[in-house]
């Protein structure tokens, strides 16, 4: 059996997001698979809001590089069964990633959001 990613020396110790990987802070998780957690975002924009976090430490969109592939598709996956759990995949939802400060990312490590609850209306 592999071991998890966070046991293979892929994680940030002073990361919350790789903490909350570890168990370290807790969360509110809807899904778990060996590539992505999704748990509840504590300050949501939406009526629904989660985010999918990777479990190896990405900081950003810019350092994900063809090695991910795998960990990108999976938390993708673990994205689209939230979705479902949520019973938004057949009206619809959002996942957007925010990329460097003046893309308004806060934490430095790579996370996508899905949103839904509501209409979202078009971005931009």
């Amino acid at each position: 059996m592999r071991r998890p990613l966070f046991e293979r020396g892929v994680m940030d110790d002073n990361c919350i997001f790789c903490k909350i990987i570890k168990g370290e802070i807790p969360a509110e998780v809807l899904v778990e698979n060996e590539s992505a957690i999704v748990f509840k975002d504590i300050n949501p924009s939406a009526p629904i809001h989660y985010l999918g976090v990777p479990k190896e430490h990405i900081a950003t969109l810019n350092d994900v590089g063809a090695q991910h592939a795998e960990l990108v598709a999976g938390t993708l996956r673990a994205l689209a069964e939230a979705a479902d759990k949520l019973g938004v995949a057949e009206s619809g939802y959002r996942v957007v990633t925010n990329v460097n400060r003046d893309g308004g990312q806060e934490v430095f490590h790579l996370h996508l959001h899905l949103l839904s609850g509501r209409r979202l209306g078009k971005m931009g």
